[in-house]
């Protein structure tokens, strides 16, 4: 008896979200163009450190760097020379 874990995106409520979050953006991108003409720059700073700390959730973070793809410890990555 498997559960699986349902996308929130996909519900009726996801999708409700999304066409409200959709709306609302073209209504600010539409009004206040020249404003986030100016931010941009800035906004797409700020998304460096963001996708660095959404990115390391997929990998585990920062601990255990010991071990790594079962390199041997003698070899180098030329192709396992000694």
């Amino acid at each position: 008896m498997g559960t699986s874990k349902r996308n929130f995106w996909l519900t009726p409520n996801g999708l409700g979200a999304m066409a409200i979050i959709a709306s609302v953006l073209y209504l600010l991108l539409a009004e206040h163009r020249a404003h986030f003409i100016y931010a941009l720059p800035w906004l797409i700073l700020l998304l460096c450190p963001v996708m660095h700390l959404f990115m390391h959730r997929g990998h585990g973070g920062h601990g255990g760097h010991g071990g790594h793809g079962g390199h041997d410890d003698e070899s180098d990555d030329l192709g396992g020379r000694r």
